[in-house]
């Protein structure tokens, strides 16, 4: 491949110049006055499409005139990979957290050098270095409380960019337990079987509260840490679910912030509009919509505290662009003279996502299909479009970012319910455009103008007000082994299992052991808190962790 050398350029100094300051803190930048909270909102894989067509739907709905963060749009963000410019959710939010592009499925670690692609300047020597993020800054230096809100199972890529560190974002086994001893003040989300005996037993020694498919007492929580999860997985779209049984992304963000700002110190939150991108990854137009609506709600609630608290400051932008949505189609006609009707009458009357109708279809009889769906939609079932869905494979794709391609049912009701909408579709993955900025800050420090996802996590810096810039900190508590107990006598041990090593140092009659991925080391068999969880990536044999250790062997 030729070397794009200017556009290459330009790129890194996109990054080494964000905000015109660097991380040395040359004084090029505008100054941030730091706020005591700090919250980021994230509407996953939402294409600017999704944000006008959710807008007429509220207006055609009578719903109000305008969207929440509709006064705080401020500029735009280009959100690429290290070495890609479309992203993947995992590598884009990766570098509003750390500063760093990484590699589609990284999780805040390092990518590895890809030099006839790479985007920005990529150090080999760095590849899988865990990369310390806002979050774990915001704990660390500022002793803030930390929180995160999603809709998916905890570990998804989102959260998990805030809150652990693998180059697989899938590796659930390795993040979930890094997230559980992060001792996070809050957690909300999906997830209940991805949480292990050993988690439950931590949070029983830290004190978390642990609400598992609880509303009640979800609701009822009053004081202390936190984890509430809803569903085995993910949690239901907001226009399928049922709010006796999971509450909505709204009400689970309000709760967060009463719980978190209790703490003198403030707090840092994260909230994820997690399915927007699933819908979008299905065409499901309705269900971009709503769930977008769904994010707006909650926007709402954030904004209204930062208002009345006058110290914090509320950054919202997606993480990528999905599916190329639009307001509009090759099946339009007369696109400048058709009416809001038109354009909305049909998509107002979908009560389901297709998934969501696909799950009440799987329940009925054939010759029930036509009146379900005209009860749930409004649709009149046409004959080749009820042999489509009888003929389907009739099962939920295993895949959500495939429910596009393949001949399910969710799938045809896609087609089906899209096919009496105007809303275009260009593919069923993500897209490169850039996305909406919106922020709001009390004395009116906000980023303006187009910015690099890389400019987004400088500002979130300077915004924490942080001292210890995120690569010192990332030197300070995830340094190699090798290098911390130089020295040494070292051993790891995974004869319990392999994928769950344990370091084991001796030194001076001293025994030290720490587990991977977790935040408690043992001196001579006797437990103590790290401070910051450890990590082990095999594609090293190293683990990544404080350096602070080695003053326990002296």
């Amino acid at each position: 491949m030729k070397k794009h050398f200017i556009t290459l350029s330009l790129l890194i100094l996109s990054v080494t110049f964000a905000f015109g300051q660097t991380y040395n803190g040359d004084a090029y930048r505008k100054k941030v006055k730091p706020t005591k909270n700090v919250i980021v909102m994230i509407p996953d894989g939402t294409s600017i499409g999704v944000v006008s067509a959710a807008r007429w739907y509220k207006i055609y709905n009578n719903m109000g005139n305008a969207l929440n963060i509709d006064p705080y749009i401020c500029g735009t963000v280009k959100t690429f990979s290290s070495n890609a410019p479309i992203g993947d959710s995992a590598p884009t939010t990766s570098a509003y957290m750390t500063g760093m592009p990484q590699q589609t499925g990284n999780v805040a670690i390092y990518p590895v050098a890809d030099p006839d692609n790479d985007l920005v300047a990529v150090d080999p020597s760095m590849a899988y270095q865990p990369l310390a993020t806002a979050l774990e800054a915001a704990r660390i230096e500022k002793k803030k409380s930390t929180g995160l809100v999603v809709t998916v199972e905890f570990p998804h890529a989102t959260p998990a960019d805030c809150s652990s560190h693998y180059y697989n974002r899938g590796s659930y086994d390795r993040i979930a337990p890094q997230m559980a001893y992060q001792n996070l003040d809050v957690m909300f989300g999906g997830g209940t079987t991805l949480v292990s005996d050993d988690m439950k037993e931590h949070f029983k020694n830290e004190g978390i509260s642990y609400y598992a498919n609880d509303i009640n007492g979800f609701r009822n929580h009053k004081d202390g840490k936190a984890w509430a999860l809803f569903k085995d997985k993910d949690m239901s779209y907001d226009i399928n679910r049922d709010p006796a049984e999971e509450p909505s992304l709204a009400e689970m963000t309000k709760k967060a912030i009463d719980l978190l700002s209790k703490d003198k110190d403030g707090f840092f939150l994260m909230v994820e509009g997690s399915k927007i991108d699933w819908l979008a990854h299905a065409n499901d137009a309705v269900g971009c919509i709503t769930e977008y609506i769904a994010f707006d709600n909650a926007v709402k609630e954030v904004i209204d505290f930062a208002k009345k608290d006058g110290n914090t400051t509320v950054i919202i932008l997606p993480d990528h662009g999905n599916s190329g949505f639009t307001l509009g189609s090759y099946s339009l006609n007369g696109y400048d003279k058709a009416s809001i009707d038109k354009l909305f009458g049909a998509v107002s009357k979908y009560k389901r996502t297709a998934a969501g109708m696909e799950e009440i279809l799987l329940k009925q009889k054939p010759e029930d299909f036509k009146a379900v769906m005209k009860e749930y939609t409004g649709i009149d079932l046409k004959d080749d479009e009820l042999e489509k869905l009888l003929s389907s494979k009739n099962y939920k794709a295993e895949n959500y970012m495939k429910v596009a391609d393949g001949p399910n049912m969710t799938s045809t009701l896609c087609k089906i319910m899209n096919s009496r909408t105007y809303f275009g579709f260009t593919t069923g993955g993500h897209t490169g455009e850039e996305v909406f900025l919106a922020a709001y800050h009390p004395k009116g420090d906000i980023p303006v103008g187009m910015n690099t996802n890389v400019d987004i996590n400088h500002y979130l810096s300077d915004v924490l007000g942080l001292k210890t810039r995120l690569p010192e900190l990332t030197k300070q508590i995830f340094a190699k082994h090798t290098d911390v107990f130089a020295g040494c006598e070292l051993e790891v041990d995974s004869t319990a299992d392999e994928k769950m090593p344990t370091l084991i140092v001796k030194k001076n009659g001293y025994t030290l052991k720490v587990p991977a991925y977790k935040s408690i080391a043992y001196l001579n068999d006797q437990p103590f808190s790290i401070g910051s969880v450890t990590v082990y990536v095999d594609k090293t044999e190293t683990f990544y962790l404080s350096s602070e250790l080695a003053k326990k062997l002296k």
